[in-house]
């Protein structure tokens, strides 16, 4: 299976959500701890989202403890863009963006990793 960009973008960007959802609301944090697929079938206003996938959700907000997530390997090879994406590439114009994009990834230890093995997972899943 393959994501483009559009996609991992918007997976990053209902990651972001899960966790801002479940920092402010105790109740939506045991929710996506308990059943992750309703929790996310409520951000996205789908109510017959199912995704094909497993997620596992768990809380590491203990500020006394410091969590390593191994991520997946992302898999850049089957990631595809847009006309207009590659029309930025050939002009050299991605070449700052596509460093901001893999640093948000690398940011911190297994902090940006998580964030970013969790956004390309949640693409897959909502794709």
């Amino acid at each position: 299976m393959t994501i483009n960009l559009e996609q991992l973008v918007k997976g990053q960007e209902l990651y972001q959500e899960l966790v801002a959802n479940a920092w402010e609301s105790a109740t939506f944090k045991e929710q996506l701890i308990n059943n992750p697929d309703s929790a996310i079938a409520e951000v996205l206003a789908k109510p017959d989202f199912k995704s094909n996938f497993k997620f596992e959700v768990e809380d590491q907000s203990n500020k006394d403890i410091i969590y390593l997530n191994i991520p997946r390997k992302l898999d850049f090879d089957n990631i595809e863009l847009t006309d207009e994406q590659l029309e930025i590439v050939s002009g050299g114009e991605i070449a700052v963006f596509g460093v901001a994009m893999l640093g948000s990834y690398l940011i911190g230890f297994g902090v940006g990793l998580a964030i970013g093995g969790a956004a390309v997972g949640i693409a897959y899943a909502i794709s």
